[in-house]
């Protein structure tokens, strides 16, 4: 199976994000925009389009980025509650169709100020009930017509969306991803999801999911083509091990100065950010270069861990976790436009089949 790369653009209206610049114009379109040609100039499939209230609208912003690019693909992450499925499925089938076929979709179930967009407050076994459906009717609202759904969330009749998505060689709708570490999460994305996303665990660890989502793929009677696996993690490359290392140490020492204890309320009640911040106990650096200092003064979701070294040391990483059955990749560090054209130019070469 064909290995994908993709970046991350962090959809922030506060500047600064990781590490990023402070600049006035950080999130204007010709600024994002620049971000996505040089991802279509330096190899890289698309990229990921981060999500929560408070931040700019993601599908506004992709169809902004595919209007101006030919080939970037958005991975476009978006929360059922601020969006009802139909009324989902019928915006991201006009993009699908505008941009000749180059959406992707990110399902986010995680916690968020649900009453400032009007949704209400469920406890995570509701929350994934909610979510298990709304990837059960987008998906059929996409490959069928005439619809009638009744589920204990979401019900719709007769619903057709139009313009219809256009089948591509064996692309029928956009690739849904989803993340989530927990037992409810994991089983839906067993039965419900194209790609399980997975942040920057040791290797040991993403094995033990992988194999734990197979056999519940199994378990559970999945109906869809297999599961597949990616990665959102860090990236932190250098000419030079030395260097990599020597300014990661420094980044953090950076941020431990600063720190001022991690701003997001969820940070400590979601599964996988739990996981990730309990890796520090077991030590810095493990397995090669996994570095989890960063989780320690602040860093959260795909900046809690690291993966440090020149391109030959990172790329030797990442094909690691491709041998455990790992196709997709979402890699990011900052500043942003220039580690994508450092690491497009410098890593992507090294990880070609």
């Amino acid at each position: 199976m064909s290995l994908e790369f993709l970046w991350y653009i962090p959809n922030q209206v506060t500047p600064g994000h990781r590490g990023e610049p402070v600049a006035a114009d950080h999130n204007s379109l010709d600024t994002l925009n620049t971000q996505a040609k040089a991802l279509e100039a330096h190899g890289w499939k698309g990229a990921l389009l981060g999500t929560g209230w408070g931040r700019p609208d993601t599908l506004t912003v992709a169809a902004a980025l595919a209007a101006r690019t030919e080939s970037f693909e958005p991975l476009i992450a978006i929360r059922p509650g601020y969006w009802r499925p139909a009324n989902f499925a019928s915006a991201a089938a006009t993009l699908d169709h505008l941009s000749g076929g180059r959406v992707r979709v990110n399902i986010v179930s995680g916690k968020d100020d649900l009453a400032a967009y009007g949704d209400s407050e469920g406890d995570q076994a509701d929350r994934y009930a909610r979510t298990k459906e709304f990837l059960q009717l987008v998906r059929k609202l996409w490959t069928e017509e005439n619809v009638t759904y009744r589920g204990e969330h979401f019900q719709v009749t007769d619903s057709t969306v139009v313009p219809r998505i256009e089948p591509r060689g064996e692309r029928r709708h956009p690739t849904l991803y989803f993340g989530g570490a927990s037992e409810a999460a994991e089983r839906v994305a067993a039965t419900e999801a194209d790609v399980q996303l997975f942040w920057g665990e040791p290797l040991e660890g993403v094995r033990e999911r992988i194999e734990r989502l197979r056999a519940l793929s199994t378990e559970l009677g999945r109906e869809h083509a297999p599961l597949e696996f990616g990665l959102r993690i860090t990236t932190f490359v250098r000419d030079t091990t030395e260097q990599a290392w020597a300014d990661a140490e420094a980044k953090v020492a950076e941020m431990a100065k600063n720190s001022q204890g991690a701003s997001n309320p969820h940070r400590r009640t979601a599964v996988g950010q739990q996981r990730l911040l309990d890796l520090a106990a077991r030590g810095e650096v493990l397995d090669d270069n996994l570095y989890t200092a960063p989780g320690k003064y602040g860093g959260g979701g795909a900046g809690t861990t690291w993966l440090v070294g020149s391109a030959e040391d990172v790329a030797k990483s990442l094909r690691k976790y491709r041998d455990l059955g790992i196709t997709h990749f979402v890699l990011s560090d900052t500043p942003y436009l220039r580690e994508i054209e450092r690491q497009g130019s410098q890593l992507l070469p090294l990880l070609g089949e």
